[in-house]
């Protein structure tokens, strides 16, 4: 697990690479070379996970000359990719990125569909005068780039990119759909001229004339066909895939832990791992101090327990809240909605004094349908019309203030599937953007429909399952794992996801709807697994979710919030209706949860305060 920097005609020196130095403090380097009448940088970081020797260095340069590669991640599957290379091939060490270099050589573009795994890189073709950018299919590791006629430059994180172009025109039409989706789906960012490569793309650059010109490709697989069986054929298949998962993404010659919370997930994939794991597994949990229903600690040790784990934990206090949050911001880079970035900065932070490696149970919900609105929309196709249409004005005359009712008996009445789905993600809707912002979301539409037609939603039948495949690309990748990567990597921690692996994903996503999810639950494979690895008291525990307590916190620090969100003199200001943000603000003192809506508000303005932008 690295970091990469590159361009084309924008030189930079070791002081712009160091700007990504947490994420690779063992070694670095940077390769300068000429593609026809272009100058190539390649710059990376490394953090020393597989093959610790100096065979494992980058960039990577061919023994011919021809090829240099720069990338971040790990190619669980190397080994296997290794025996399709011709065999005269003679290489200098066993790391994942030597068998990268050579795989990309010998197949190309092509190759990159066999790699199962978690990866950005860059492949530089002298010969053919082009360049590859890719991004793994589920999105784990970020690749930024921005481009013009003459010039390219790309990296893992946007400081590297800001620091060299100096360009920071802001994006109003990517804050709208912000605003709506709670993350910026690739290819935008809240800079217009900083784009994302989506999850499951490459990007072909070509670079034999003075024009730098580019393709973008998804090289992914499209939803598998749906397959048959008994439930415990189906079980006992899915048991095989998650254990061989698990088992091939503890390569490592460094120490690994595990994420655990007091959930199921963490608590498989644990069991998993230690199963084949030599040594003592560690695991790493954060709970609260103070009583707290997010509170984990005591669920996570008795799994801990259970599974015979060495298991280090630590509360965590809430005295500089705001800061905690503005870090965070910084270390993220792009605002999100989402409040376990909070307890993931300490989970990281602690995990990174013991171990560079850790394995989290993140990525079961979203194909497994695990989620309630997924469960939701199997209720909607159950309802009849009428009642639909009335359960908004219902719960609105009984005066709820839950805000997941409210929002949900309002997606129930809408026909259009991908106007629904939009409305069950938003965090804010239609018209409270418009209040915000004074202009329209006519952005996240077209980003999620990208997905739907690449992948080629239309042959699902339940739009439960076009939902749950739209998350799995969308929604994790721009959010849950864009957070944990960057947050991990601030540390020099390298964050696994087993749940993610390529294999498991396309198994998943060939099972029946019902083996899934149902209108009761969900995950439903998953738990019948579960019984056959883990005491029952675990499977049956109420699921807390990776939160923090925002909510509690924002009322008890409403004036301290309103000193900030309503500073008339901050850049916030210049772009916000600050009345309408008195609204929100005021809505979540009077009793309705608005804490993903204050914490993403608070995310921007800390991106408003550390970017100049015009």
């Amino acid at each position: 697990m690295c970091g990469i920097l590159g361009s084309v005609n924008i030189p930079f020196s070791e002081d712009i690479l160091d700007l990504i130095a947490h994420r690779g403090p063992d070694d670095f380097g940077i390769e300068r070379f000429q593609i026809g009448e272009h100058d190539v940088h390649f710059g990376h970081r490394r953090l020393s996970i597989v093959d610790l020797s100096p065979a494992g260095h980058q960039p990577m340069v061919s023994p011919c000359g021809n090829y240099v590669l720069i990338f971040n991640g790990e190619i669980y599957n190397h080994q296997e990719l290794r025996q399709r290379l011709p065999k005269n091939l003679e290489f200098k060490g066993h790391s994942d990125s030597e068998t990268l270099l050579y795989y990309l050589i010998n197949f190309g573009q092509q190759g990159i569909a066999d790699l199962n795994g978690i990866f950005a890189f860059a492949f530089a073709d002298k010969a053919k005068k082009r360049m590859i950018l890719a991004r793994d299919p589920f999105g784990v590791k970020p690749l930024y780039y921005s481009h013009s006629e003459n010039g390219l430059v790309f990296s893992s994180e946007i400081r590297p990119i800001q620091a060299l172009l100096n360009e920071n025109e802001f994006d109003g039409q990517a804050l709208a759909s912000l605003l709506r989706l709670r993350y910026n789906a690739a290819p935008r960012t809240l800079f217009k001229n900083v784009q994302k490569v989506p999850s499951g793309h490459s990007i072909i650059w070509d670079i034999s004339d003075a024009k730098i010109t580019h393709e973008s490709h998804f090289y992914a697989s499209q939803l598998p066909k749906t397959i048959k069986g008994g439930k415990k054929e189906l079980v006992d298949a899915y048991g095989d895939i998650v254990e061989a998962s698990v088992k091939r993404q503890l390569l490592s010659d460094v120490e690994v832990g595990v994420l655990l919370s007091g959930g199921i997930d963490s608590a498989m994939i644990a069991a998993l791992a230690k199963k084949h794991y030599t040594g003592k597994l560690k695991a790493f949990t954060i709970g609260f101090e103070g009583e707290f229903e997010e509170d984990e600690i005591a669920d996570a040790k008795e799994t801990a327990e259970l599974l015979g784990l060495e298991h280090h934990v630590e509360k965590i206090s809430f005295h500089d809240f705001l800061g905690l949050i503005k870090e965070c911001s910084r270390i993220v880079e792009e605002p999100l909605a989402t409040t376990s970035m909070i307890p993931m900065y300490y989970l990281a932070k602690l995990a990174a004094g013991h171990v560079k490696v850790v394995l989290t149970g993140q990525g079961a919900d979203e194909p497994l349908g695990g989620y309630t609105r997924y469960r939701s929309e199997i209720i909607r196709e159950h309802l009849p019309s009428p009642i639909r249409s009335v359960l908004k004005p219902t719960f609105q005359l009984l005066g709820t203030k839950n805000d997941q009712l409210i929002r949900g008996a309002k997606t129930m009445e809408i026909a259009n599937e991908m106007e629904r789905f939009l409305s069950v993600y938003e965090i804010f809707d239609k018209e409270e953007i418009q209040a915000l912002l004074g202009k329209e979301d006519n952005l996240s539409k077209e980003l999620i429909g990208h997905f739907y037609a690449t992948l080629d939603c239309k042959s699902r039948n339940h739009p439960t399952e076009k939902m749950m495949a739209l998350d799995t690309r969308l929604n994790l990748s721009d959010d849950l794992l864009n957070y944990t990567d960057k947050i991990t990597m601030n540390f020099a921690l390298e964050c696994r996801v087993p749940m993610l692996d390529l294999e498991l994903v396309r198994f998943m996503e060939s099972l029946p709807l019902e083996r899934k999810v149902n209108y009761r639950e969900g995950k439903l494979i998953h738990k019948a697994y579960a019984e056959k690895l883990l005491p029952k008291k675990i499977i049956n525990r109420k699921k807390k979710g990776f939160q923090s307590p925002t909510n509690r916190w924002f009322r008890e620090e409403m004036e301290t919030l309103k000193r900030l969100l309503l500073d008339s003199s901050s850049a916030f200001s210049k772009v916000f209706n600050l009345s309408s943000v008195t609204k929100i603000l005021h809505d979540h003192a009077s009793g309705y949860n608005k804490e993903k809506q204050i914490f993403l508000l608070l995310s921007i303005y800390y991106w408003f305060e550390s970017n100049d932008t015009n």
